[in-house]
């Protein structure tokens, strides 16, 4: 695939960029060059590769929802730095 000076400015107008005469010049060539590249993945016989959603085997790494005991209001607010009747004291953010 061949990238062209006019693809390289439509992709810098549509990233906002401005580029000089030189910066496109040379984006051009990278851009073709990297294209070619992929390109030449496409001639790689794929048909016996399974698809895969990730490179190595997931397994589910959660543990069972057990319900337990919970620690208390005591426990949860020991190291608030204020507290009113077993609740967070927290500063006013709405005017």
């Amino acid at each position: 695939m061949k990238i062209t000076r006019a693809d390289v400015e439509h992709v810098a107008k549509l990233a906002r960029l401005e580029l000089t005469d030189e910066e496109a010049a040379t984006f051009t060539g990278q851009m073709d060059a990297i294209l070619a590249y992929v390109d030449k993945l496409n001639e790689l016989d794929t048909s016996a590769i399974v698809p895969t959603a990730h490179a190595v085997p997931m397994e589910n790494a959660f543990r069972d929802d057990v319900a337990t005991d919970s620690i208390g209001i005591d426990n949860a607010l020991a190291n608030a730095p204020s507290r009113v009747e077993g609740f967070f004291r927290v500063p006013k953010v709405i005017e």
